[in-house]
């Protein structure tokens, strides 16, 4: 599954009424680790496909999202399960640490 862009208009479906986990990466395209994490995200979303959901939240384009979340830094990666929170990693993040959170 490709990763899932997501905005307020979309947010509720397929983040608070997933059926499956969902990892949020706030970004934005002027942010140089949020260019290295990029790569790590998509092929995360190849792997657990059908077994979680892998959103990007462009938080220049999206302030009313990242202002809900309170992202102070980016990247920031959201973990949630049945629409809450339950866990949050500022900064670049390797690959099993993103799987290991997100399972």
């Amino acid at each position: 599954m490709a990763v899932i862009t997501v905005t307020k208009e979309n947010y509720n479906e397929e983040v608070i009424n997933s059926t499956v986990p969902v990892l949020l990466d706030f970004w934005a395209t002027w942010c140089g680790p949020c260019r290295m994490l990029s790569p790590i995200v998509d092929e995360i979303a190849n792997e657990v496909e059908g077994k979680a959901k892998v959103c990007k939240i462009n938080v220049d384009e999206q302030p009313e999202l990242a202002q809900q979340f309170g992202i102070m830094s980016i990247p920031t990666l959201v973990f949630m399960k049945n629409g809450e929170i339950v866990a949050k990693e500022v900064g670049v993040r390797s690959k099993q640490v993103i799987l290991d959170k997100l399972n």
